[in-house]
């Protein structure tokens, strides 16, 4: 019997180690896993490389991982807002590495990851810091710079309901980048509201189906923000 869902956080990160490249869902706070990030802290792993929209806010979720030094790399669209201190005050001391990438080049990136591509060519970043020692080609016209997948180790997504096949639904805008996410990752880890009976999740509601998920794990929110 196909059972993917976990007892516990605990159980559902147990494979995480040192060193993993992990990408983690979330348009800000909006559908950011942070309960299954408070569980990546409490494993006390170092050395990461994260993939995520941006670097955090305040010191919630993901902020709350960089504070604890375990980052040495995040790759993300949008490093700088109003409440990054964290991440501001890491990379001024030249604690943590920036990989910057355009939003539209990060979902294209981490697409072409799920769908085993080897590369994708972009309009984006062309002519720019962006594009410096990358490829460039003259198609149709227009100029394109060669970028490549992102892949990585492990996904943490959050969506609204799960199963024990690991299908997923996800509420509204919270859904942003978990979808592609765990189609990129070698083992995805999906936090849900509630892991329901096969049957009860609406075929046509499916985002993420099971192929894609390894673990679900059921756990309640924390705060209003990780109700999202």
């Amino acid at each position: 019997m196909i059972d993917k869902s976990q007892a516990s956080l605990a159980e559902a990160l147990s494979q995480i180690q040192d060193g993993s490249t992990i990408m983690i869902g979330g348009f800000g706070t909006a559908g950011q896993p942070a309960e299954l990030i408070d569980g990546l802290i409490e494993l006390g792993i170092k050395d990461l490389v994260i993939v995520n929209n941006n670097a955090g806010n305040g010191d919630y979720g993901l902020a709350k991982l960089l504070k604890t030094g375990a980052v040495r790399k995040i790759i993300c669209s949008f490093p700088r807002q109003s409440d990054s201190w964290v991440f501001d005050e890491l990379y001024h001391a030249g604690k943590i590495e920036l990989e910057l990438v355009p939003q539209g080049n990060l979902a294209c990136r981490i697409q072409a990851a799920g769908m085993g591509l080897g590369a994708v060519f972009t309009p984006t970043g062309f002519g720019t810091l962006l594009a410096e020692d990358k490829e460039t080609r003259h198609i149709e016209g227009k100029d394109y710079v060669l970028e490549y997948p992102i892949k990585a180790d492990f996904a943490l997504i959050k969506a609204y309901k799960g199963d024990r096949w690991g299908n997923l639904v996800f509420n509204k805008s919270a859904r942003n980048f978990g979808p592609i996410m765990a189609m990129a990752a070698d083992v995805t880890i999906a936090q849900v509201s509630e892991v329901v009976e096969l049957g009860q999740l609406d075929p046509e509601h499916i985002i993420t189906p099971g192929i894609f998920v390894q673990h679900v794990v059921a756990v309640e929110a924390t705060s209003p923000v990780a109700a999202q």
